[in-house]
């Protein structure tokens, strides 16, 4: 990074975690209480205890996703009971996670703030105060809502009360750190906040960097306790690349002469191979109750985004079983594919919330909405082939197409999108025991490619609920939910996306005998429409040249088990556990989908000690593990498997005065796996192990 910008930053905002040295341990022991049980309000849009939710809702607070050693937000899924995490390995490019087998959509703040594929940058999960799963359907409310569930980021917001800190992280691939966070009153009604962060980092991969500087202020204006006014700004700027090198299955995870390929390694060429952008977002955030019984939500964002992505990668899809140019399988054909995109984002989403009863036994909450957003998104991309012994590249050789795009590039994709959604929803609590949920929504949606009109359709979706506390403790629900998923941009056959459209059949049983205490299980089954998948086909402008793009496929269904438990034992002992099954497959096929394991489960647990009056200690770790996989291609009939893996993660912490000082590892044990090898003809590699101190102050 820049030394002048770097220093700027730093000097703007000077703090880190909210939560204080000496409240350490209350504070994580409380943290399963706040997040699991209490609040689940994004489901529903209302300020709705999860056991009260006629659904699984899991909400990870940023105090959890930092002890457990995240550092972007899908680590933040790791310990989610339906969530792949990382389904193609530690990715610098993309966020997101696999929900039920389903790629997730990625909200900020309830707004969907990611379109179409490589637009835009990844959020910082320093920025946020918790990161919210939705898991099944969530179109009724949210419009643009992935089939198998959401994911959204819930932004820092000014506080009333002075907080912050300032930290300071070293860690593996010589990353080096600086984070701050700064809130507290300005006057009597009005707020401030400062997150920022600045990183200068390797990954991974080898001639990868992931730099970055982040800063985001934000205001609150509270005139008096009915009304608040929040605008959150944000500047981000990524120096980075692509630590997805699609490396071919020879020479990975199928035998080579010559060996296995370093899983670090870098098959592009330094200084050129890059996936820098840059991010502006506004947002403004206004709630005013009229009475105890009328309340608005009114919320609005733009986004405007650039992004330059230059990668190089392997020619392997051809011939996944002999990709190789010689007899001793060491030279291959390389791609050189750059893109430059602008992504522009209007989104707004306003309710207004009623308060009522129907007899002395029967609430309602009955809330009545509308959302709009709008989208363009703008690629000018090309490709050109080279040859490389991939065994020892001489990088030298390869082209920097004078630091620009190769030749011959073009407008590749010019969408623009428009979609308006009316939904209305009323909850009632039948003698504060039972609720019933009830929702429809329309949806018009409108979409242009180069100027030509490609999507003109509508949608209802309905969603209903029933959960109830039939004797202490026990709270069994069911739901069914509909979805309508309209996706901006082209296949790789140039055709534009229709929409996504599926439905989802859930029943469970919420158990929660303790304040400290919430066990879910939940057993659901999903059917999809147009689902995207990645394929290879061969390039109709460059005969022999073969790309990689997404093409929808017909019908899939996604169907499992789910059991979460969180649990607060004596001595503050914190546990988090997780176990999930899910069968998903194109419908017809018995074939499970690409990439999506049957089993994954974890396990988390944390042990405070008060060593003295002013010192404390937190101990933790966790297991994770992720079953076998396998991926069918005309090379695979049968399938080829990627093991499964197990990962240990551990963290310590002291707790001094207002210093805290912590060291998180993950893949502690430095196992050496691939997240996922698909029959087209690529490995990603997995997480190798990152251990990081990092030392904090607070104020």
């Amino acid at each position: 990074m820049k030394t002048i910008r770097i220093m700027a930053v730093c000097c703007t905002a000077l703090v880190s975690l909210p939560a204080m040295a000496e409240e350490a341990a209350d504070v994580r022991s409380d943290i399963i209480v706040t997040g699991e049980r209490e609040n689940s309000g994004l489901a529903l849009k209302t300020d709705t205890p999860a056991i009260q939710t006629p659904q699984p809702v899991t909400v990870i607070p940023e105090e959890l996703y930092t002890a457990q050693g995240a550092i972007s937000v899908s680590d933040t899924l790791r310990y989610v009971a339906g969530v792949q995490s990382n389904p193609y390995g530690p990715d610098s490019r993309v966020d997101g996670g696999f929900v039920r087998g389903i790629n997730a959509l990625q909200f900020r703040d309830g707004m969907r703030d990611i379109y179409s594929y490589y637009a835009s940058i990844r959020a910082d999960p320093y920025n946020f105060s918790s990161v919210q799963v939705i898991r099944g359907p969530a179109s009724v409310l949210f419009g643009q809502g992935s089939l198998g569930g959401i994911i959204n980021l819930e932004s820092k917001k000014p506080q009333f009360e002075s907080a912050g800190d300032v930290s300071l992280l070293y860690g593996s691939h010589d990353r080096k750190e600086m984070l701050a966070d700064l809130t507290g009153p300005i006057s009597s009604t009005l707020a401030g906040r400062v997150v920022a962060r600045v990183r200068d980092s390797g990954t991974q991969t080898d001639h990868v960097p992931d730099d970055r500087v982040m800063i985001s202020p934000s205001l609150t204006w509270r005139p008096d306790a009915r009304t608040d006014l929040t605008l959150i700004g944000l500047y981000q700027e990524d120096d980075g690349g692509s630590t997805s090198q699609f490396l071919p299955l020879v020479g990975t995870i199928l035998p080579n002469p010559n060996g296995r390929l370093k899983n670090s390694l870098f098959v592009g060429k330094p200084g050129w191979d890059r996936y820098d952008g840059r991010l502006l977002q506004g947002t403004a955030m206004l709630g005013h109750r009229f009475s105890d019984a009328v309340k608005v939500n009114l919320k609005t964002r733009y986004i405007d985004s650039d992004l330059t992505y230059f990668s190089h990668y392997p020619n392997s899809y051809s011939n996944p079983t002999d990709p190789y140019l010689d007899e001793d399988q060491r030279l291959i054909t390389l791609i050189a594919s750059g893109s430059k995109a602008r992504m522009e984002i209007f989104s707004t989403d306003n309710n207004v919330q009623f308060d009522f009863n129907t007899g002395s036994a029967v609430e309602h909450k009955l809330l009545a909405g509308v959302d709009y957003s709008w989208n363009r998104v703008r690629k000018i991309s090309g490709r050109a082939r080279e040859t490389i012994d991939i065994y020892n590249i001489d990088r030298d050789a390869l082209s920097d197409f004078g630091g620009g795009l190769p030749p011959g590039s073009a407008l590749s994709e010019d969408t623009r999108q428009e979609q308006l959604g009316l939904y209305l929803q009323d909850q009632a609590r039948f003698a504060d025991r039972v609720s019933v949920v009830v929702g429809v929504r329309r949806d018009k949606v409108t979409s242009r490619s180069f100027g030509v009109k490609a999507i003109d359709d509508s949608a209802t979706s309905f969603r209903a609920g029933v959960i109830g506390e039939l004797v202490s403790g026990v709270s069994p629900f069911f739901s069914f939910t509909e979805s309508f998923e309209p996706i901006a941009g082209t296949t790789v056959d140039g055709d534009v996306y229709r929409p996504k459209r599926g439905r989802q059949f859930e029943a469970g049983v919420k158990f929660h005998p303790g304040e400290a205490t919430l066990l879910t299980i939940t057993a659901y089954h999903i059917k999809e429409r147009n689902r995207p998948v990645s394929v290879a086909i061969d390039d109709p402008d460059n005969p022999g040249n073969v790309i990689t793009g997404m093409r929808q496929i017909g019908e899939a269904f996604s169907k499992g088990i789910e059991v979460e438990g969180s649990t607060v034992l004596p001595g503050e002992f914190q546990i988090l556990a997780n176990f999930s099954y899910n069968k998903a497959e194109m419908a017809g096929t018995g074939q499970q989908l690409d990439n999506v394991p049957k089993y994954n489960s974890s396990l988390w647990a944390t042990r405070p000690f008060q060593l003295s009056a002013d010192v404390s200690l937190l101990l933790g770790g966790g297991v994770r593990h992720t079953g076998a996989q396998r991926s069918y291609g005309a090379a695979f009939p049968d399938g080829l498997r990627t093991p499964g893996y197990t990962l240990v993660d551990a963290l310590a912490e002291v707790n001094w005065q207002n210093w805290s000082f912590r060291v998180n590892a993950t893949n502690l044990l430095g196992k050496r796996f691939y997240s996922s090898c698909l029959a087209r003809g690529d490995c990603f590699m997995g997480e190798a192990r990152n251990v990081f101190g990092t030392v904090s102050y607070h104020f």
